[in-house]
């Protein structure tokens, strides 16, 4: 394991110095010409990335175990996160949950008085994959940048607990965050959710879940969500080949997360088939050029413009399903990560 780590290390170091090189010499390095495809060209930094990925022979994680998909999974979140930042106190903790304690993180950054403005943040992963550790430099991010305490579920996943657990236990979560802002020095007015894919997912189905209750999110940050689990949209196939995120690695997801085809059409795994999204909390939905989930995203920041939520929708069209996790490495995607948790910090100033 040892061994393992000091490879994943050396390999992160590499990719790093070379990430940092021009982008003619990145073009260079990756054969030369701009990858481009559905009227898109992917960043060159990201292109670097993806050649890398080929040469080394990263599996896939649909060619993995479960258990398997996981570490790869964690390495992959790792090895070009953002720097750790320097917080007040990181402390792990559990919120009680349908079936069971919820184990969560909270972070809290220095110099925030209290009641402090929180996010409730959900990781992504495929609501198979991904955990409190996965996401961690991320979330210490958000909390330093948007100067808020961060509040990180580790919802249940598949396929040891199926559909509707996560949604169940991210709902409870929320829940026990809004009825004890109190002993947790937070101030119910300033409630958010976040979330990254399956993350994002579970933040939209949580905002309109909430709409009727006495304190709800007063935000919703949606990052490159899993809206419709249907896989209707026309770039799931466009931009589901030869990229970082594959469609046989969602369907090998959707096996593992659902329990039959019907779940596809639930409202809580599918939250852009809900009929009516009037009164969801106001929303920044992020999506990217290069990504699969992509044309979902795009329509739900339409649907919900459409029945008078505030949106600030942006998609950055260079850029690929994952980013937030490298943009340690990536330099191109750092400031859409730092423009999300400015996003966040006005929501709840």
């Amino acid at each position: 394991m040892l061994r393992l780590a000091l490879h994943h290390r050396l390999q992160a170091r590499a990719a790093r110095a070379l990430l940092s090189l021009s982008d003619r010499t990145l073009l260079r390095l990756s054969g030369g010409r701009p990858f481009a495809r559905d009227g898109l060209t992917l960043d060159p930094q990201v292109q670097l990335l993806l050649t890398l990925q080929r040469r080394l022979k990263r599996p896939l994680l649909h060619e993995l175990s479960v258990a398997g998909a996981r570490r790869e999974l964690e390495v992959n979140c790792h090895i070009m996160a953002p720097a750790a930042r320097p917080l007040a106190s990181v402390a792990d903790d559990t919120f009680p949950g349908p079936g069971g304690p919820i184990p969560v993180r909270i972070y809290r950054p220095h110099g925030v008085p209290r009641p402090a403005p929180a996010l409730v943040f959900f990781h992504g992963g495929g609501f198979v994959t991904g955990s409190l550790d996965s996401h961690d430099p991320i979330c210490r991010l958000f909390a330093d940048e948007a100067r808020c305490v961060v509040l990180a579920v580790d919802y249940r996943m598949g396929p040891e607990h199926r559909f509707p657990a996560a949604p169940d236990d991210a709902l409870a979560a929320f829940r026990h965050v809004a009825t004890h802002t109190g002993p947790l020095g937070l101030d119910p007015a300033r409630l958010a959710v976040a979330g990254d894919s399956a993350g994002g997912n579970l933040s939209a189905v949580v905002a309109l879940a909430t709409r009727g209750d006495p304190v709800r999110p007063a935000f919703q940050l949606l990052i490159y969500p899993a809206v419709d689990l249907t896989m209707s949209f026309p770039s799931i196939e466009i931009m589901g080949k030869d990229l970082f995120l594959e469609r046989a690695t969602m369907d090998w997801f959707l096996a593992h997360y659902l329990r039959d085809d019907a779940d596809r059409h639930d409202l809580r795994a599918s939250p852009w088939l809900a009929p009516d999204v009037r009164g969801a909390p106001p929303a920044c939905i992020v999506t990217a050029g290069f990504d699969p989930l992509r044309d979902e995203g795009d329509a739900y920041a339409r649907k919900l413009r459409d029945a008078g939520v505030a949106v600030e929708h942006v998609r950055h069209t260079g850029l690929f399903h994952g980013f937030i996790s490298v943009c340690g490495g990536l330099s191109h995607a750092l400031p859409p990560v730092l423009e999300m948790a400015a996003a966040l910090r006005r929501a709840l100033a």
